[in-house]
């Protein structure tokens, strides 16, 4: 018996390198990552830019408490600042982490307003993460099995659907947020209407409410902008992103403005590893590198590239009932369960993931080359075809 807890199931493979866009397991055996840590290394493996930040921070200082300043921190939040739009940062661990924050601002901005037992709209089929409260806010009852007695403050809504929103707020008069994914992923690469965001950042302004955006997933260049919402002009009230923020390295953030600006005051949240010199480091470097290249042009660029590869090649399939996705954030949705297709693809040298039961799933690094795009088109097609 191993000494493992069994949460992530039977394990049959163990990498033991990486570099770019590629992976090796113990047996030498090369694989192509198209899931990239489940968008988490979007500048790919061992970049050479992140490991030196790693490297020259962990040999000066890697960590100290929140009770003093730490440079890094604020250097990092200052670009955060900058690049989002918001107005304020706080650091966790992770998504789950950055999330927990986001939903207790919530729940102090209803507090402050005098309102008993402030709500959150959030929606259908959606993922926040696994601690008791972002597992309540989660829209998927296999996900929420066997934890009752869930978080309660939360009304489950259709995504994509804003009449739902307003048939909402006229059944609870103590709404005080909407919180959602700018396209979600779990819940297989669903992307909204364009004019979605925008429609609820009006409902928001109009009821006085925070719109809260967690974009864990979709932020730091995967959608081909540093952040989805920037794709509709607006700004969300909280925002949280994690995964490519640190490349490989833990780390999460909670960024507010306007109206959810100074909602936590001191005492009122923290973490002990939260924004740590380590983590901080990393993330500026990757912050840093995005900059410099043409990181989001590319994204989009591959992931058009790769949407319309597929539809080319899958348009006479039969098993293919859409094929979507937003930059680098590409799903192929299929009419049976394929999750065998996971192991068929690792035969071929390629790592993908499948969710929601039938939407093959694609993360690729945004380092992919325009001839890994065609090599993943080629691979996935067949398999899809003969499945």
């Amino acid at each position: 018996m191993t000494s493992l807890m069994n949460t992530y199931g039977q394990r049959t493979l163990t990498l033991t390198r990486g570099a770019g866009t590629r992976v090796w397991d113990d047996a030498g055996n090369e694989y192509l990552d198209a899931i990239s840590g489940i968008a988490v290394c979007g500048l790919g493996h061992a970049h050479p830019a992140v490991s030196k930040a790693i490297s020259e921070q962990a040999a000066t200082l890697m960590h100290v408490s929140n009770l003093y300043n730490i440079p890094q921190q604020q250097a990092l939040a200052d670009t955060l600042v900058e690049l989002s739009g918001m107005s304020q940062v706080f650091f966790s661990n992770s998504g789950a982490e950055a999330n927990e924050a986001a939903l207790k601002i919530a729940r102090k901005y209803g507090n402050d307003k005098g309102i008993d037992r402030p709500i959150t709209l959030v929606m259908e089929n959606s993922f926040h993460g696994r601690t008791l409260a972002t597992l309540s806010a989660t829209g998927n009852p296999k996900v929420q099995a066997g934890f009752a007695p869930l978080v309660d403050g939360f009304v489950h809504i259709p995504y994509n659907d804003v009449d739902a929103v307003r048939r909402a707020l006229n059944e609870f008069s103590n709404v005080v947020a909407i919180f959602l994914e700018p396209v979600q992923g779990e819940g297989g690469i669903q992307v909204p209407d364009s004019q979605y965001l925008n429609q609820l950042r009006d409902i928001c302004d109009k009821h006085e409410l925070l719109l809260m955006l967690d974009e864990i997933q979709t932020g730091i260049g995967r959608t081909g902008k540093f952040f989805a919402y920037q794709h509709n002009g607006i700004i969300p009230d909280v925002l949280t992103t994690a995964k490519g923020l640190g490349n490989g390295m833990p780390i999460g953030a909670c960024l507010v403005q306007g109206a959810a600006v100074n909602v936590l005051q001191a005492g009122n949240h923290g973490s002990t590893f939260g924004g740590n010199p380590l983590s901080c480091s990393a993330a500026i470097a990757v912050l840093n590198e995005l900059q410099a290249g043409d990181y989001l042009q590319r994204a989009s660029n591959l992931g058009k590239q790769l949407v319309d590869g597929f539809s080319q090649r899958l348009k006479t399939c039969k098993k293919v009932r859409d094929i979507r996705g937003m930059g680098l954030l590409v799903g192929i949705e299929l009419d049976r369960e394929c999750s065998e297709i996971v192991a068929l693809a690792r035969s071929k040298g390629l790592l993908i993931n499948v969710t929601a039961g039938n939407i093959v799933r694609l993360l690729p690094p945004l380092v992919l080359s325009d001839a890994e795009a065609e090599e993943l088109i080629d691979i996935i097609s067949v398999l899809i075809e003969n499945l």
